[in-house]
């Protein structure tokens, strides 16, 4: 499910693992290449809305490497 209108640029594999650092990695990047904050609140709450599973997918579907 794609939240956002551009893709952002983000490489997932190799970072940490953890959720709080998946997430906190995709909003310091977003910011970076000014994706509104209204998109960045609503891919958070979505990675947040369920299992870790949830929000790898939601990761993935709302960044390109």
């Amino acid at each position: 499910m794609q939240i956002v209108t551009k893709l952002v640029e983000l490489e997932l594999v190799g970072l940490d693992g953890n959720a709080f650092a998946l997430m906190g990695a995709f909003i310091r990047a977003a910011k970076r290449q000014k994706t509104p904050q209204k998109e960045i609140d609503d891919v958070i709450a979505a990675c947040k809305s369920g299992d870790y599973d949830n929000l790898l997918m939601v990761l993935m579907s709302n960044t390109s490497s």
